[in-house]
């Protein structure tokens, strides 16, 4: 489906794919996302997952780096009653769409105690709900395990401790890790079908055979948003401990949105 280049871009080879929507996040340093494409999600109530970050939206949480990258930084304070604070952001009312290829180049940061994400949610979500609303997560990781990539998608019957998930991991014999530099996460979600690549190669496919009995496919026809966040503690990634070293920042190279 394309190719990298030498600066670890991506060529989509399939004409088919058109681009439709993009940051790469140029601007001066010290600077907040731009806000005609990002909205901040903020607060600090556990977000269903019982995590012990307050979200932001000053800039000592994301903010652009001046050489064309955006970073959101989970870091030890006290702000707002919690312990720690780092950034939610969505494109929420301000770009969403049905079906596409969905990518980004991350580095991903590792430490106990945090959970990266590049991920989307049906956009009516107000309205039914969630999982009701659909969720595909396309970067997930724990930081304790920097091998690892976790690709899943959500919806009722399939949801929080049993989605539908598969996992992309670095050989155990390789010394390379995911957090040591850019990667491209990425989904191609049509009508019926979602695949799941890292540097586009291909992980993992889901389509409605996939799903538990009696459960429904909520992927169909109905716009997804895009979000990008960095939690602290909770029931996935565990709380941080004697082991964790903070502040660590998510770099994001660039999100592009493909369709046919």
């Amino acid at each position: 489906m394309g190719l990298l280049t030498p600066s670890g871009k991506l060529e989509i080879a399939d004409p088919s794919w058109k681009l439709v929507w993009s940051d790469d996040f140029n601007g001066q340093a010290n600077t907040p996302p731009d806000p005609s494409k990002w909205n901040h999600a903020t607060g600090g109530n556990g977000w269903g997952n019982n995590e012990l970050e307050y979200y932001t939206d000053r800039i000592e949480n994301a903010h652009l780096t001046g050489d064309g990258h955006l970073a959101i930084r989970a870091q030890r304070e006290d702000y707002q009653g919690m312990q720690y604070t780092s950034a939610r952001l969505t494109t929420a009312k301000k770009f969403e769409f049905t079906y596409g290829r969905v990518e980004a180049r991350i580095m991903i940061p590792k430490t106990q105690g945090i959970w990266s994400a590049f991920w989307m949610l049906g956009a009516n979500i107000q309205e039914v709900g969630w999982p009701n609303c659909g969720e595909i997560d396309i970067m997930e990781n724990i930081g304790r395990e920097p091998k690892t990539n976790h690709g899943s998608m959500h919806g009722p019957g399939y949801h929080s401790s049993h989605p539908m998930t598969g996992t992309f991991s670095l050989p155990l014999l390789r010394r390379s890790l995911l957090s040591d530099t850019y990667h491209i996460y990425s989904v191609e979600w049509e009508p019926n079908v979602v695949r799941f690549y890292v540097d586009n190669m291909l992980y993992h496919t889901k389509t409605p055979q996939d799903m538990p009995r009696g459960s429904t496919w909520v992927f169909n026809d109905h716009p997804f948003y895009i979000l990008l966040n960095v939690a602290v503690g909770g029931n996935m990634p565990g709380n941080p401990d004697g082991r964790t070293i903070l502040p660590k920042e998510m770099m994001i190279d660039y999100v592009r949105v493909y369709q046919r």
